[in-house]
């Protein structure tokens, strides 16, 4: 075999074993139609309670108790499973908590498994409640509105570098530009870098990346949930089961009038 044959294959095989995860695929499958989960390895404490849960048979016979359009769809819940109809269900299992692993990486786009928490009032450690799931349906975001988002975050950042550096030497200013131009230059420049760098040492500055930004402008997402929850998986096949599912119409409770039932979740042979 040739050389170069050799390398590209070599490569190929670099390229394919870097996209595997170690983990099994799962499916979810409903009276609407499979879907089909990766599940990340860099989330192993959730992705390893998803699985033995899976194994278990946990989320058998259970609901998508919770649906809300252009958001997510939320189930699995333990006291869904012969609920009547109309019910409220839904109860979380604080027992069944572990903390978050959340990753840059992994954002909230659509078909994105997640874990369902407690508010922040009750949970500051943002623990996740693996006694559910949710899927995300979500929304497409504009280019727009993903520019706005970043400025909601960005702009407040750069202002306060800007209270700091730039207004305690307006005078300063002022009397340099009337009295020395090369000078006034020279001194704003210096500020001006000392606000850029202020701003770009931030920890707390963001701006969305090519993929992301890929991503909520053609499948949508719920960019809110970023860092908020911890996203520990992804549907990679049947995101139209997630469409059928949130279109469904629901009561006052967000229960879809007509149950949406995982009839099996199961790990998928390959």
């Amino acid at each position: 075999m040739k050389a170069t044959n050799i390398l590209f294959l070599f490569l190929f095989s670099c390229v394919f074993i870097s996209a595997q995860t170690k983990y099994p695929n799962v499916v979810i499958s409903t009276n609407y139609g499979d879907m089909t989960l990766m599940l990340y390895d860099d989330t192993p404490r959730h992705s390893e309670y998803f699985l033995d849960l899976v194994k278990k048979g946990y989320f058998d016979g259970t609901l998508f108790q919770r649906v809300i359009k252009d958001f997510m769809i939320q189930g699995g819940a333990q006291d869904t499973r012969n609920a009547p109809p109309g019910v409220k269900v839904g109860g979380g299992d604080t027992s069944m908590e572990i903390l978050p692993e959340f990753r840059e990486a992994h954002y909230h786009k659509k078909g994105t498994l997640s874990a369902p928490r407690r508010e922040d009032n009750e949970n500051p450690q943002k623990k996740s409640d693996m006694s559910q799931i949710f899927i995300v349906h979500g929304k497409k975001l504009t280019e727009g509105r993903l520019d706005s988002l970043e400025m909601a975050v960005n702009v407040p950042i750069r202002n306060a570098a800007t209270r700091k550096y730039y207004i305690p030497y307006k005078e300063e200013l002022a009397e340099l530009k009337a009295n020395d131009p090369q000078a006034f230059n020279d001194r704003l420049d210096e500020i001006m870098h000392q606000i850029d760098s202020a701003f770009n040492a931030s920890p707390d500055k963001f701006f969305f990346d090519p993929e992301q930004k890929e991503a909520y402008s053609t499948l949508g997402g719920a960019r809110h949930l970023d860092m908020e929850y911890t996203a520990y998986g992804e549907v990679i096949k049947g995101l139209e089961v997630i469409d059928k599912i949130a279109s469904l119409p629901t009561d006052g409770n967000d229960r879809p009038k007509d149950d949406a039932k995982i009839i099996k979740v199961y790990v998928k042979k390959e």
